[in-house]
């Protein structure tokens, strides 16, 4: 990395400023998708599938291409030669060739295979006209038996074509298991299962599509990814990349679950293009419920090999997948993920996983934050108990005996995720453990519970331990350019999808520029001006955008002392950078701002000298490893035995982040996946009938945590050990407020009502906490 050391204080990294997109959020300027509408723009509506598994016989589009407003309408005869929505490239069709043949069709032609897949697009001049055409598109089906089980789905007849409905298997391995289960004194099997859930952001999905038909070239507005979908969008068309450019615009929500390229984007841009018009599209809430990414859904079934102590000695997963009825965006990416973490933070010797991805007939999945963690920590911290119940040992100590240490490091068992070998090597766990317990006064709160419980009420404690992976992905650009107003302009391949990833760059730029974050406007998401980049997902804005900002300060640091050693007549060497200013060490009088610097460094003087103009510099910032923080969640329940209703009295939630950035944007993010987690715990979940049909399709029936579900969340956040992957030592910190919260809200209901391992199923539902109290209640 080139690398210059700048002088003065860095005062800004470390403190907590406001988020400078809040101002505009707040006050109602911010500008969404559904905010940019064009003269003459054209209406989408998609005609989706209301069975689940059915073969298409007939598609009759006359009357409702002759009513008055239409444009066109298309079915998937007419689409079908932009062929498949593509995955991204990211290592996977080399291990499994077949890959594609699973992905998603523009539109149904022959079969479909979910509630809610699109099978015809009415385009009208009015949002109202089209929504009135499609209901006139007539389709006939011949209705297949749908399958929903990802266990028995993996040996049922291919839903496409003479492929399995296993996409894949994943196999991750370290260790001799065979022996380690062989020897142990302790061996314990388990069954777990994580429900069907989504992100479900405040702002659903949409897309504008402008074509120049002149030039033939289009801008897009409203996707997230935007050089990934860029390129995907422009393959499926058969244009040049540099013929499509992605226009920047506020995000209300992602997680995970917005990124990639839907069926939709390309149907508009190809309607939008062959109309000449611009199109837009907006979904409604009932098509986001069965059209966006849904996410979770493994079965595990999980062993764990234990000495007489407690110690570990092995484990073993045998993992279910249900990918719904297409592999999206980059499957099997969140599957190579689980297998690949299902051991967390401990000193595990031995391991083996195997995953099954399975295709079914549901709504097709992707990431959604901490996708595979999340669902893989459950299993683990489930276990755990159970483990901890039948050896006769304590929560904390079990974990306590096998949580990695900083003696273990660097910890390097031989195992990949996501083609990259996982390296742990910064951080003591256990000691972490010991500090958040000690921190959140835990002893404290078992004492609380076991005098609540001794007048009647059903109180309980619940522990769950984390590790992320954060910083996939491996490289981000960033430009830093300083005019002669003195204002920056940070340019950053990744996306604001309401992480502050504007704050956070201002901060770490306006530290090596030694000026003030007022002064720097940070723009992103626009191929214009940014014409590569990879994006915000899996918790690495802040460390490779960042590091690609402030590579590229560095490198406007080093040109402005290059320059004003010119202009000031004065050594290189003898320079430094103080406020925003390069003077001459002990002369401070003779000294010149960056913006004076920039406005001097004119073209012709540039030229003149045989450089470049103003004060401008790009950065292409490599990461070679991810990082992983760690951290602990407890909760504090109340149940209640008559309804199974429940109320979380006590929330606390750790990690150990390297150095923060921000502290205050951290804090909002670990309290914000929280809540996220909490939903999956206790109330979120996608059900289907037996026939295929979503139970849940709004937000009446898809019940989600309000204000009073969700306490207030105790953050605890330490900076003890700065990774060494990058140079401003920081973590990835997006997620890790939610991976544990499943784990340990089980662990909670289970010690509230006595029973051992009794929470095997997220979410926890009224009902199910209800049958477990009367179980607890007849075994004693």
């Amino acid at each position: 990395m080139n690398d210059v050391e700048c002088d003065g204080p860095a005062p800004y990294v470390g403190r907590r400023l406001p988020r400078r997109e809040d101002g505009r959020l707040l006050t109602g300027t911010g500008k969404f998708v559904d905010d940019v509408d064009l003269v003459g723009q054209l209406w989408m509506r998609v005609v989706r599938s209301p069975i689940a598994h059915a073969r298409i016989e007939s598609v009759d589009t006359s009357i409702a291409s002759a009513l008055p407003g239409v444009a066109l309408v298309l079915t998937g005869v007419d689409v079908a030669h932009l062929g498949r929505v593509p995955l991204e490239q990211v290592g996977f069709h080399e291990v499994f060739p077949d890959l594609e043949e699973h992905t998603h069709p523009v539109l149904a032609h022959d079969v479909v295979n979910y509630v809610g897949q699109p099978v015809a697009a009415v385009f009208a001049t009015s949002p109202y006209g089209a929504e009135d055409a499609a209901e006139h598109v007539s389709i006939e089906y011949e209705a297949l038996t749908p399958q929903l089980d990802p266990i028995r789905a993996a040996s049922q007849p291919p839903l496409h074509g003479s492929f399995s409905n296993e996409a894949a298997t994943i196999i991750k391995r370290y260790g001799d298991v065979e022996s380690a289960f062989g020897n142990a004194s302790h061996v314990v099997h388990a069954e777990y299962f994580v429900g069907r859930h989504s992100g479900v952001p405040l702002e659903t999905r949409g897309i504008v599509v402008e074509p120049d038909p002149g030039r033939d070239e289009l801008c897009i507005w409203g996707t997230v990814h935007v050089h990934d979908c860029r390129r995907i969008i422009a393959m499926m068309l058969g244009m040049p990349t540099t013929s499509i450019r992605m226009r920047t615009c506020d995000i209300g929500g992602n997680f995970g679950v917005r990124g990639g390229v839907f069926p939709e984007y390309p149907l508009a841009a190809y309607a939008a293009r062959r109309l000449r018009r611009p199109v837009k599209w907006v979904e409604d809430r009932l098509e986001h419920m069965t059209g966006i990414a849904h996410a979770r859904e493994q079965v595990h079934r999980i062993s764990g090999a234990f000495d007489k102590s407690g110690r570990i000695l092995g484990l073993k997963d045998e993992i279910w997948h249900n990918h719904g009825a297409f592999l999206r965006q980059a499957e099997p990416l969140v599957s190579d993920i689980t297998a690949g973490m299902v051991f967390g933070p401990y000193r595990v010797p031995a391991y083996e996983a195997v995953l099954h991805a399975v295709l079914t007939n549901k709504t097709p999945l992707s990431a959604y934050r901490a996708p595979g963690r999340y669902e893989g920590t459950f299993a683990r911290e489930r276990l755990l108990d159970r483990a901890a119940a039948e050896l006769g040992v304590g929560k904390e100590q079990i974990r306590r005996t096998n949580l990695l240490s900083a003696e273990d490091l660097p910890w390097q068992p031989g195992l990949d995720i996501v083609f990259e070998p996982y390296l742990f090597d910064s951080g003591d766990v256990r000691d972490h453990f010991d500090k958040a317990l000690a921190a959140a006064g835990f002893d404290a709160w078992q004492e609380e519970c076991v005098a609540a419980r001794a007048q009647g009420r059903l109180l309980g404690t619940g522990i769950g331990v984390l590790m992320d992976k954060a910083g996939l992905g491996l490289y981000e650009t960033g430009s830093v350019e300083v005019d002669s107003t003195g204002r920056v302009r940070v340019l950053t391949g990744a996306s604001s999808v309401g992480q502050g990833i504007e704050t956070v760059l201002a901060q770490i730029v306006a530290d090596v520029l030694q000026v003030d974050p007022g002064l720097i406007d940070v723009l992103h998401s626009d191929t214009a001006l940014v014409p590569d980049g990879v994006g915000s997902w899996s918790s690495r804005s802040t460390v490779i955008a960042g590091g690609a900002a402030r590579e590229a300060a560095v490198k406007v640091v080093a040109k402005a002392r290059r320059v004003a050693a010119k202009m000031l007549e004065a050594d290189e060497g003898d320079l430094e950078l103080t406020e925003g200013r390069i003077a001459v060490r002990g002369d401070t009088e003779k000294g010149l701002t960056l913006a004076e610097i920039a406005g001097a460094w004119d073209g012709w003087t540039a030229r003149l000298n045989g450089d470049e103009p103003g004060l401008r510099a790009d950065s292409v910032y490599v990461e070679h490893h991810m990082n992983y923080p760690f951290g602990v969640t407890l909760a504090q329940i109340e149940i209640d035995p008559t309804t199974g209703g429940h109320r979380i009295l006590r929330f606390f939630t750790s990690s150990e982040c390297g150095r923060m950035i921000n502290p205050q944007t951290t804090e909002g993010q670990v309290i914000g996946a929280a809540a996220q987690g909490i939903g999956g715990a206790l109330f979120e979940e996608f059900v289907y009938d037996d026939e295929g049909q979503p139970l849940s399709t709004l937000l009446m029936d898809y019940i989600m945590p309000t204000s009073t579900d969700v306490p207030t969340v105790e953050v605890y956040l330490t900076e003890d050990a700065p990774t060494r992957d990058n140079p401003m030592g920081a973590k990835g910190l997006g997620e890790v407020g939610l991976i544990a919260v499943g784990a340990a809200i089980a662990s909670a209901i289970d010690d509230a009502v006595g029973a051992t391992d009794g929470i095997r199923r997220l979410p926890a539902t009224p009902q199910a906490i209800w049958e477990l109290v009367g179980a607890s209640r007849q075994a004693d």
